[in-house]
C-alpha cells in the first residue's frame, strides 16, 4: 500500500513564483545580516548597561548569564539612548525583510521529506530554531515597546535568552550557507537588480529546490520586490525612531506610545511609571515625613528636601532613556552624587545601592557603579526644567546620570548607601 501524497504545500511544483532562487535570498539574507547583526550587538550591550555584576541590577540569574558584561560607561550622557533607540529602530526596519526572507525560502520550508540525512537533520533544526527565535524576539520586542504584555513571562529574561538561541543557531546557519550566498555572488553579481519586469527569469536550477520547476509569468521584479521591502522598513523606522531622537521628528513617530508630551509645563514630559502605580503617595514625600538617608560611610547623614535644596547645586541636560526605545532630554538641577559621598565620608566608595519610596517592584533600587557615582554631571535632582519635580517624576528626589538606563535612574529616592 503507498503512503498517501504529502499535502499541497509540500508537493513540488505547487510554489511557483519565477522570483526564487539563490540569488533573492542571498540579497535578502545579507541585507538581514547587517540589521540583525546591529540589533544583537545593541541588545548586548544593553544588557551590559544595567550592570548586573552590582547589587540587586542582574535580572539574568548571574549563574546563568553569559560572561559578556562589563562596568558600563559613565558618557557620553547620550550613549544608552543612542544605543537602545539603534536596537529597536533596526529591530523594527528587519521585520518586512524577514517577512520576505522567509517567503523566499518557503519552498525549503517545506520540503518532502523534511530530513535525508543525519548532517541535513541537524541543519534544518538550527533553521527550525533560527526562524523561531527570530520571530519570538521580533515579536516580543513590539510588544514591548507598545507596552502591550500580553505574555505572562519576564520579557527581559525570555528576550535574553531568545537572542542566545538566536546567536548560535545564526552562527551554524552561516558556516553552513555562506559558500551557497559566494557562489551566488560570484556568478551573477547584481545583474539581476538591472533585469526589467520583461527581462525577469528564473534563475537556473539550483539544488536546495528554490526554483520553481514550472514558475508562474512574473508580475513584479525582483528590483520592485526590494524596493518593497525597503519601503516597509523605512515606514516602520518613520513611524517610530522620532521617539529615539526627538525634536521634529517626534511628531512623525505614529507607532510610538511616548512620542507627545502631556503638555506644555516644565514636568509634562513622557513618564513610564506615575506615582499612583508605584504606591507612592504625597504624604510620604512631605516635609516632615521625608528625609533622605546617606549611610555606609564615616558618618550616617539625614537631610530634608529644604537642606539638599540649601546645599550648592548643578543643572546639567541629561536623557532618560529607557529600554523600550524612547528616549527624553531634560535639564535637571540637583546635588551632584559625588558631594553627598562626600558628606557622608564615602569619597572613596566603590558603588552606591539607591533605595526608592516605592514599596516594592523590582524599579524601587539599583546599583551604580563608582564611575556613575563620581560622573560630574551624575545628579539627585529636585528640579527640572526649572521647576520642582512632580509626584511622577520623581518629587522631591530622584537620581540621573549620564549615559545610564531610564530604569536605574531611581524616582523618589529614600536610601542611598555606600559600598567602600
Amino acid at each position: 500500500m503507498r503512503p498517501p501524497p504529502p499535502l499541497p504545500p509540500f508537493r513540488p511544483g505547487f510554489w511557483r513564483s519565477p522570483l526564487r532562487g539563490p540569488w533573492l535570498t542571498s540579497i535578502l539574507g545579507s541585507v538581514l545580516l547587517v540589521l540583525m547583526t546591529v540589533s544583537s550587538v545593541t541588545g548586548f550591550l544593553s544588557h551590559a548597561a544595567y550592570n548586573p555584576s552590582l547589587g540587586m541590577n542582574a535580572i539574568i540569574p548571574p549563574a546563568k548569564d553569559l560572561p559578556l558584561t562589563f562596568d558600563w560607561f559613565a558618557g557620553p550622557s547620550w550613549l544608552y539612548a543612542f544605543n537602545q533607540g539603534l536596537h529597536v529602530n533596526v529591530g523594527l526596519a528587519a521585520i518586512p525583510i524577514v517577512l520576505f526572507k522567509l517567503w523566499s525560502v518557503i519552498p525549503r520550508l517545506f520540503a518532502w521529506p523534511p530530513a535525508a540525512t543525519p548532517a541535513q537533520a541537524i541543519e534544518r533544526l538550527s533553521i527550525a530554531l533560527l526562524v523561531s527565535s527570530t520571530v519570538f524576539l521580533l515579536a516580543t520586542g513590539v510588544l514591548n515597546i507598545q507596552y502591550f504584555y500580553v505574555f505572562k513571562f519576564n520579557f527581559v529574561v525570555a528576550h535574553y535568552y531568545a537572542a542566545v538561541v538566536f546567536v548560535a543557531s545564526l552562527a551554524v546557519h552561516l558556516v553552513v550557507k555562506m559558500p551557497v550566498v559566494f557562489r551566488t555572488y560570484r556568478e551573477r553579481g547584481l545583474a539581476p537588480l538591472r533585469a526589467s519586469l520583461a527581462e525577469t527569469v528564473p534563475e537556473p536550477r539550483d539544488p536546495d529546490g528554490l526554483v520553481s520547476a514550472d514558475p508562474a509569468r512574473p508580475t513584479l521584479s525582483r528590483r520592485g520586490l526590494l524596493a518593497f521591502a525597503g519601503a516597509a522598513s523605512a515606514t516602520l523606522v518613520v513611524a517610530n525612531a522620532g521617539s529615539a531622537s526627538g525634536g521634529p521628528l517626534r511628531a512623525l513617530a505614529f507607532l510610538s506610545p511616548r512620542r507627545d508630551p502631556r503638555g506644555s509645563g516644565p514636568n509634562d514630559f513622557q513618564v513610564n511609571k506615575t506615582a499612583r502605580a508605584a504606591n507612592v503617595t504625597p504624604a510620604m514625600a512631605a516635609p516632615g515625613a521625608y528625609a533622605l538617608e546617606l549611610r555606609g560611610g564615616a558618618r550616617d547623614v539625614t537631610l530634608s528636601r529644604e537642606q539638599l535644596l540649601a546645599l550648592p547645586q548643578r543643572t546639567a541636560t541629561l536623557p532618560i532613556a529607557c529600554v523600550e526605545g524612547w528616549s527624553t532630554f531634560q535639564d535637571w538641577t540637583g546635588v551632584p552624587l559625588a558631594a553627598l559621598a562626600r558628606m557622608a565620608g564615602a569619597a572613596g566608595a566603590r558603588e552606591v545601592f539607591v533605595e526608592s519610596l516605592q514599596p516594592k517592584g523590582i524599579l524601587r533600587e539599583a546599583t551604580l557603579s563608582r564611575d556613575q557615582l563620581m560622573a560630574g554631571d551624575a545628579l539627585l535632582a529636585l528640579k527640572v526644567n526649572g521647576a520642582d519635580l512632580s509626584m511622577d517624576h520623581g518629587f522631591p528626589a530622584r537620581v540621573i546620570v549620564p549615559a545610564l538606563p531610564g530604569v536605574h535612574n531611581t524616582k523618589w529616592v529614600a536610601r542611598m548607601t555606600f559600598r567602600t
